[in-house]
């Protein structure tokens, strides 16, 4: 993969940021808002991209080629949500899926860029921050653990109570929403957890062009967007110019 046609232009206006199982975008969205250039890299096809490119590939051998043809990486920052599948219920315990997080950490310290790995919480991520929809006013929880080679230091802490009404995004399209946690919640007389939808995402998510199962997988914008401004100022940039390297 090479620089985007107009790296010059890039280059000198927005911070460029690689996007590593970028799915069909939840993080690229809020890292463009914050004002980097990203392009996305998937082994699967990811039509409904919302990024500035799209390059279908294997995330862990792309970053082994760009660490062993000696020309660099052209990225300013690298972004990586490794699949969470590995790390979650009962998927966890099967073992059919991969547990990537760790190769994934292993080759971004070795690129010497500015780094994020993001996962779920439960996962082995050396965890700086933790974000929550409610931090951003969205009817989502949907904790998520990010890491970074940057020190970041976190908003105030998640407030469920100030939500009135919190909608899930995971799971089988319709179904209902019931589990022991969720009993739980309701017990304590919080709000209810419901089941969200597509049309209901663009209010609870930020987000208006994924599919159901694309939003199962997605992060709301507001999380990297709120982290790629901290970026920006931890790495002494600015959408208006980057530090030459």
């Amino acid at each position: 993969m090479t620089p985007p046609p107009d790296a010059d232009y890039v280059g000198r206006y927005r911070p460029r940021l690689l996007d590593l199982f970028c799915g069909a975008g939840g993080a690229a969205m809020g890292y463009q808002r914050a004002g980097f250039y990203v392009v996305g890299v998937d082994i699967d096809p990811q039509p409904n991209y919302c990024g500035d490119e799209f390059v279908q590939l294997d995330a862990l051998a792309l970053l082994d080629t760009y660490l062993t043809d000696g020309e660099g990486i052209p990225f300013d920052v690298i972004h990586a949500s490794p699949p969470c599948q590995a790390y979650a219920g009962l998927a966890a315990k099967d073992g059919r899926h991969p547990r990537l997080i760790e190769p994934v950490r292993a080759a971004l310290e070795r690129t010497g860029k500015p780094w994020v790995i993001e996962n779920i919480v439960g996962a082995p991520v050396r965890a700086q921050i933790q974000l929550c929809g409610s931090m951003f006013g969205l009817n989502v929880r949907r904790h998520r653990l990010f890491e970074s080679s940057e020190l970041l230091f976190g908003p105030p802490m998640c407030d469920h109570g100030c939500q009135d009404e919190i909608r899930a995004y995971y799971g089988k399209k319709g179904w209902l929403v019931w589990t022991p946690a969720a009993a739980n919640v309701q017990k304590k007389g919080r709000p209810p957890l419901l089941r969200g939808s597509v049309d209901l995402a663009v209010n609870d998510m930020g987000i208006d062009w994924m599919t159901w199962d694309e939003l199962r997988e997605a992060i709301p914008p507001a999380y990297t967007e709120w982290l790629g401004a901290r970026l920006l100022e931890a790495m002494a940039l600015s959408p208006s110019g980057r530090s030459e390297s």
